[in-house]
C-alpha cells in the first residue's frame, strides 16, 4: 500500500506532461536565435553599454555582494530607500516600495490589501500575478469581459450596497492583446460607486507617457489611483518592481505583504542598475518615438495583407490563430526565416486564442519590419486567422 501511494505523484506528473504534449502545450527552454521579436526589452537597454557600465560601477562601490536577509532584518540599505523615493517621484506618487519581481509585487499587494468580504472587479485578461493575488486574498471576485465598461458599471451598481471595500484591477497595457485599458472611464466609474482603482503598468513603464512614466502619468491620474505597479524587468532592463501610491499604502505593505516581508532583499548594487536605467528611460524620447513608428508600420502592413492583429496601437502586436498547431507552425516558419518568435498558447492566453505575439523593441529598423511583414504573410497563408481581436474566453 505504501509503495502504491509513493507512485501516485510520479504517475500523476507523467500523465499531465503527456496530456500537455498531446495538446501541443508542452513547454521547454530554448535559446532565441535571429531578430528578436519576443523580447520585453522595449527600449533596447538590456544591451546598452551605458547600463552595463553603471552596473559594474555599482558592484565596485557596493560593500557586499549579498543582502544577507530580508529588508526587515539585515537586508535594508539606504540605496533602496533613496531609490524608492526617486521612483515615487518618477511615478508621481507619495511613496513606492520595491519588490523582488513584478509577480511578487502584484501578489503581495492584492493578497494583503483585499480580504474576505471585499469585492474585486478584475478584467478577464489580467495577468496571472493579478489573478493569483486576488485568489489568495479571499475576496469575492467579479471577472468582467475585457474592457467592458457597461459590464463593470452593472456589476458595481449590483454591489453598491455591499459592505467591505470595492476595487477595480486592470493592466494599463495588456501584455497579450497589446491594447490599452480605458483607465479614465474606469476611474470615473470607481469614483461614482465608491471603489478604488489598481493599475498594473508593467508593459507601459518606460514606453508610454511623459519620460516613460506610464499610462497613469500620461492621463494625469497619479493621485487618483490607489496603487500602480511598475516592473523593472522590461523596458528598464533590470529586475523587480515598485508598488507606487500613498505613504500609508507603503507602510501597510511593509507590515502586511508576505511576498515582501518574507523575501530576501536584493543586493545593494541592483539599486544602482535600476537608478541608471531610470535615468536612461527619462531621456529615451527618440527611442519611444521610433518604437511607435515601427509598431504603426507593422500593424498597417499586417492589415493591408489581411492578417488581423487586434485593435491595439502599442508595441505589442498579437496575430491570433486560435489553435496551438497553427501558432506553432507559423512560429516554426518564422524561426526558419531568422526571427526569434514564440507561439503563445493556453494557459498563458485563453483557450482557442493561441497566437504569435510580436513584441517590438526600438532596436528594430523600418527595413527589418518590412522583411518581417513579408515572412509573416507567407507563413500565415495556410492558416486562417479565426480571431483578430480580444477573446471573450475566461482567463481567470
Amino acid at each position: 500500500m505504501i509503495e502504491t501511494l509513493r507512485e501516485v505523484l510520479p504517475w500523476r506528473m507523467a500523465r499531465d506532461l503527456d496530456r500537455l504534449r498531446c495538446a501541443s502545450q508542452l513547454r521547454a527552454f530554448e535559446h532565441p536565435k535571429g531578430l528578436e521579436l519576443s523580447s520585453n526589452d522595449y527600449l533596447g537597454l538590456a544591451s546598452d553599454p551605458r547600463l552595463k557600465g553603471a552596473v559594474l560601477k555599482a558592484v565596485r562601490t557596493s560593500e557586499k555582494m549579498g543582502s544577507t536577509g530580508s529588508r526587515l532584518l539585515s537586508g535594508n540599505a539606504i540605496e533602496w530607500e533613496a531609490l524608492e523615493s526617486e521612483f515615487a517621484a518618477f511615478a508621481g506618487t507619495q511613496a513606492a516600495l520595491y519588490f523582488s519581481s513584478g509577480y511578487s509585487a502584484n501578489v503581495g499587494l492584492l493578497s494583503s490589501l483585499l480580504r474576505p468580504g471585499d469585492i474585486v472587479f478584475s478584467d478577464r485578461l489580467n495577468h496571472a500575478s493579478l489573478i493569483d493575488g486576488i485568489r489568495l486574498s479571499g475576496a469575492e471576485k467579479v471577472i468582467y469581459p475585457h474592457a467592458d465598461l457597461a459590464y463593470v458599471e452593472g456589476a458595481l451598481r449590483k454591489h453598491r450596497a455591499a459592505p467591505g471595500a470595492k476595487v477595480i484591477v486592470t493592466e494599463s497595457l495588456f501584455s497579450m492583446e497589446g491594447d490599452f485599458a480605458p483607465l479614465e472611464r474606469l476611474l470615473a466609474l470607481a469614483k461614482d460607486y465608491g471603489a478604488e482603482l489598481v493599475v498594473d503598468e508593467a508593459h507601459a513603464t518606460g514606453v508610454c507617457g511623459p519620460e516613460g512614466r506610464g499610462m497613469v502619468a500620461w492621463l494625469g491620474i497619479e493621485k487618483d489611483v490607489l496603487a500602480s505597479v511598475h516592473t523593472c524587468g522590461k523596458a528598464l532592463a533590470s529586475a523587480g518592481a515598485f508598488v507606487c501610491g500613498g505613504a500609508v499604502l507603503r507602510e501597510y505593505l511593509v507590515n502586511h505583504a508576505r511576498t515582501f516581508i518574507f523575501s530576501t532583499a536584493m543586493p545593494d548594487y541592483m539599486a544602482g542598475q535600476i537608478r541608471a536605467a531610470l535615468d536612461l528611460v527619462r531621456g529615451a524620447d527618440p527611442e519611444r518615438a521610433h518604437l511607435q513608428t515601427i509598431a504603426t508600420s507593422l500593424r498597417e502592413g499586417l492589415a493591408a495583407a489581411g492578417v488581423g492583429c487586434g485593435p491595439g496601437e502599442s508595441q505589442i502586436v498579437p496575430v491570433v490563430f486560435g489553435t496551438n498547431e497553427a501558432a506553432l507552425a507559423v512560429a516554426a516558419k518564422l524561426e526558419a526565416d531568422g526571427y526569434a518568435v514564440k507561439a503563445i498558447r493556453p494557459p498563458t492566453v485563453p483557450a482557442g486564442t493561441a497566437r504569435i505575439r510580436l513584441s517590438l523593441t526600438s532596436a528594430i529598423s523600418l527595413d527589418q519590419i518590412g522583411r518581417v511583414l513579408h515572412s509573416i504573410q507567407a507563413a500565415a497563408k495556410p492558416w486562417p486567422r479565426s480571431l483578430s481581436a480580444s477573446s471573450s474566453a475566461t482567463h481567470a
